[in-house]
Formats: C-alpha cells, sequence, structure tokens
C-alpha cells in the first residue's frame, strides 16, 4: 500500500470515528479536531488581536457588550440545563470586547471569544439589535462551528491526496487540471454552501437566545433589513458568499421568530 493511499485510508478511519453532536438540532458533526486543541489556540489569537488593536473599556457602548453578551450566555446556559447538556460548556471562557473599528462586523472565535466593532453599533441602533448580533456570534461558539470549519478543511487535503493517487502517474499538466478542477469544486459546490448553512444554523440559534434573554427576536429582521439597506445591492451572487442573501436571512427569520417565542415561553419571558 502506497504512502498516499495510507493516508487517504487512516483519514477515512478518522472521520468515521470523529462525530460530535450539536445540541441545538441534534444533528451530528463532523469533529476530527477536539476542543481541547482549538480552545487553548483560540484563545491565545484572541489575545494576540486584542494586544494588537485598540479595545475600548470602560465606556457605556463597551459596557453594554458585556452586559448584553452575559444575557445571551445565560440564555444559552439555561437552555442547555433544561434540555441535559448541564456539562456542554464546559472548557468555554467567554469574553467580551469591543473593539475601535469602522468595520461593520462581530465575531466569536472558538470557546467563547467574542469581539464587536464600533462601526456596526450604529447599524445595531439598539440594545435588541446588539442581543440579535450577539446571539449570532454566540451560536458559532455553541455549535462548534469553528471545530466543523477545520474538520472540513482536513477533508479538504484528504480529497486532495485522492485526486493526486487518482491521476497516478499522469503529466504534471494533467495533474494540475484535476487539482484546479478539484479546487473550484471544492469552493462552489462544498465549502460556501457549508459556511452558508452554518450562517443559517447560527440565526436559529441565536434568535431563540436572544428571546430567552428577554429581546424580541423581531428586531433580528428589523437588524437585516437595516443591513440590506446599507448593502445597496452590492452584494455578492448567494451562491459565491459565504452568507445567505440578505433578503433569504430576512425570510428565513420571519419563519423563525413563532418557534423562537415559544422556546422564550418555556422559560417564562412571552412578547406582546
Amino acid at each position: 500500500m502506497s504512502y498516499k493511499i495510507k493516508i487517504v485510508f487512516i483519514m477515512l478511519i478518522a472521520l468515521a470515528m470523529s462525530c460530535a453532536t450539536n445540541p441545538f438540532t441534534g444533528e451530528k458533526t463532523m469533529a476530527l479536531v477536539p476542543n481541547s486543541q482549538i480552545f487553548p489556540s483560540s484563545f491565545q489569537q484572541y489575545n494576540q488581536f486584542l494586544s494588537e488593536n485598540k479595545v475600548i473599556k470602560g465606556t457605556p457602548e463597551a459596557k453594554k457588550i458585556e452586559v448584553i453578551g452575559m444575557k445571551i450566555k445565560t440564555a444559552a446556559e439555561r437552555w442547555l440545563n433544561a434540555n441535559g447538556k448541564s456539562d456542554y460548556l464546559d472548557g468555554y471562557a467567554w469574553e467580551y470586547n469591543l473593539v475601535d473599528s469602522k468595520e461593520l462586523n462581530a465575531w466569536c472565535m472558538p470557546g467563547g471569544k467574542i469581539v464587536f466593532y464600533t462601526g456596526i453599533l450604529p447599524v445595531c441602533k439598539d440594545d435588541a439589535g446588539i442581543a440579535a448580533v450577539m446571539g449570532h456570534e454566540v451560536a458559532h461558539a455553541l455549535a462548534n462551528h469553528g471545530q466543523q470549519r477545520m474538520s472540513a478543511g482536513l477533508i479538504q487535503q484528504l480529497g486532495a491526496v485522492g485526486a493526486q493517487v487518482a491521476v497516478g502517474n499522469k503529466s504534471e499538466e494533467t495533474q494540475q487540471l484535476v487539482m484546479q478542477a478539484y479546487g473550484v469544486g471544492t469552493q462552489v459546490g462544498g465549502m460556501l454552501p457549508f459556511s452558508r448553512s452554518h450562517e443559517s444554523e447560527a440565526d436559529m440559534i441565536g434568535l431563540t437566545l436572544m428571546a430567552i434573554a428577554g429581546y424580541d427576536p423581531v428586531n433580528a429582521v428589523k437588524l437585516w433589513e437595516r443591513m440590506s439597506a446599507l448593502s445597496s445591492g452590492s452584494a455578492p451572487p448567494e451562491i459565491l458568499s459565504t452568507h445567505p442573501s440578505n433578503e433569504t436571512r430576512i425570510r428565513d427569520l420571519t419563519n423563525l421568530i413563532p418557534q423562537a417565542k415559544k422556546e422564550a415561553a418555556k422559560f417564562g419571558v412571552t412578547f406582546k
């Protein structure tokens, strides 16, 4: 058995044995790299990012980011405890920071390390808008999307090795063509839709979390309507984007509002 074929064989076995379960959907997810290995690196990178950027402390906006972040985290804990997953957050180390930047963005690294850019605050407009973004970012961490993307990257490498094995001793030009075709196939046919599925899943989980935290989920729709107005049709076609289109997102969030409210009602949270 050749070295390359051995690699493919070993990776296939690892893939079959390395799965986790998303507690919010019940679906099996790829977990080729355990969180025990991901989190330390994530925390280190987060601290490095903070050291290289202007972190805003002590202002009303900075305090608001932390307070709302804690409310969303508490909502997640309540939901997980109620669904028999009290140990799910072991290893998470939540942190919320406001960073001075004009970017309309916020993100969450594996393990619960969150950054909000000042540029997105005007679009959030109010506490409920911040909660919508916060719920979405926290959801990425809870659903272990970072872990899944790392696993998908390993699968891509596996596919690349498999393609090389398939072409065997053919010319270098033929190998390059096969590898280029593989690259296009994974970007448009695999990795980009995979990323969009993560975004849609984070929207669904985040909507539920903001509702349990006491924020009317209708505000998530209003947030994305404001986002859509700002984009002025400049977003790329959905098939070439890592995010759902604004129109798709607004439609899906609107359809998910009744379910989010239903979940919140289980915790005594209701909306008019």
